[in-house]
């Protein structure tokens, strides 16, 4: 089922750039109210992989759970646009939560590479619009975060630069800094689950490591696998048997944490 994120004005409208505004749900027949995983695919906010989309929110519904894909705006939208989509849709359903059977303290996004970075800023940065109706008065925070090969940092020894010119635009070179995700934990942070490849050559695994050296510091519960070897962008990783456990990781960590 496909639903609407934004019914009239639209937060940061772009009218020459992509505006989806849309969001996938993978609800399941159920009698209870069940964890919920929001699910962000990546592509350095310069397109959204599909391949980390809808098969993992698939997963996650086939693991007793229920799931949404978020279409966030990308280049040549900025910064706050793919912030504003995902906290609409996280109070969309807690909106709904009654009648998609969502327990509205399970929401758990799940971010893939920039979608990763995306995942991270919902769980640490403020509200990205002002209010535009009832349904904005929900709380927008996810209650924990699984980032997979995220983009943490944009600085230029090993963060993602590319990610971070399309996010912010013309702002990059003042703004980079407030947007590396490291620097923004606190004790008060969700509790995440991390995976990355130690051979990523696309999005460097310290990414991934000063992120959960953060989070220790800061006493946030977490969990992390650093895989041997693997390319950027395996989603699923079916094709990798190590890899590949890492779905079934994360859903025994959601049971397990919420």
């Amino acid at each position: 089922m496909e639903i609407r994120l934004w019914e009239h004005d639209i937060p940061a409208f772009h009218a020459e750039a992509e505006t989806p505004n849309s969001m996938s749900l993978f609800l399941r027949e159920t009698d209870k109210q069940l964890p919920c995983v929001v699910v962000l695919p990546g592509g350095g906010y310069h397109f959204r992989a599909p391949h980390e989309g809808a098969p993992v929110a698939s997963f996650f519904r086939e693991n007793g759970m229920q799931a949404a894909v978020v279409d966030y705006r990308v280049a040549p939208n900025r910064h706050p646009a793919p912030l504003a989509d995902v906290q609409r849709a996280i109070r969309i359903l807690r909106a709904h939560a009654a009648e998609w059977m969502i327990d509205p303290e399970k929401i758990i996004i799940c971010g893939f590479s920039a979608g990763g970075h995306l995942a991270g800023s919902s769980i640490l940065l403020p509200d990205a619009y002002l209010p535009t109706d009832e349904t904005d008065r929900f709380p927008a925070r996810p209650n924990g975060a699984i980032l997979c090969y995220p983009v943490i940092s944009f600085c230029a020894e090993w963060g993602h630069v590319g990610s971070g010119k399309n996010l912010l635009g013309d702002c990059y070179e003042t703004e980079a800094e407030r947007f590396s995700l490291e620097k923004h934990v606190t004790e008060q942070t969700p509790p995440v689950f991390l995976w990355h490849t130690s051979d990523d050559a696309s999005v460097n695994v310290k990414n991934t490591l000063y992120f959960a050296e953060r989070l220790r510091e800061c006493n946030v519960p977490f969990e992390a696998h650093i895989f041997p070897h693997g390319r950027h962008g395996l989603g699923m990783a079916p094709d990798a048997a190590d890899i590949g456990t890492w779905p079934s990781l994360a859903a025994a960590w959601i049971k397990r944490t919420f």
